[in-house]
């Protein structure tokens, strides 16, 4: 399978996931899709609550569930969203795509065209990690 017919499974299924998303207050539905080496995707979607506060994005939703199954290598991060415009993770998921998932691209559609490519580093250029801890 080349490059592009991957990334496109991704971002399907990503789409896919925005259909599940739980969106009440905003409306905004948001679907991630995480492609794992051996080429398996896990997806998520925003889930909102009340408290705002407690709404998890669907970035994030995806990268629990990959890590809490075990996973710990990823190769591409999938986000779709019905704007026109590409909608790039907010800055909790860029923390955590980058602690977990590193450099690694991330792509971001709509509900019809991948919008925009870039790489992690583009999206937190200067990330807080291990290396400002010792480690």
């Amino acid at each position: 399978m080349s490059a592009s017919d991957l990334e496109s499974r991704v971002v399907a299924a990503a789409r896919r996931a925005r259909d599940h998303a739980i969106a009440p207050y905003s409306h905004f539905k948001v679907g991630a899709a995480l492609l794992l080496p051996d080429g398996q995707i896990i997806t998520g979607c925003n889930v909102e609550n009340a408290s705002y506060g407690l709404t998890m994005c669907a970035e994030r939703v995806a990268l629990y569930k990959a890590l809490s199954e075990g996973h710990r290598q990823f190769s591409l991060v999938a986000v779709v969203a019905d704007t026109a415009d590409p909608t790039p993770p907010c800055g909790p998921c860029r923390q955590l795509l980058w602690e977990y998932c590193g450099d690694v691209p991330v792509v971001l559609a709509n509900l019809d065209a991948i919008k925009a490519r870039h790489q992690m580093r583009e999206l937190l250029p200067y990330p807080f990690d291990g290396r400002l801890l010792g480690e």
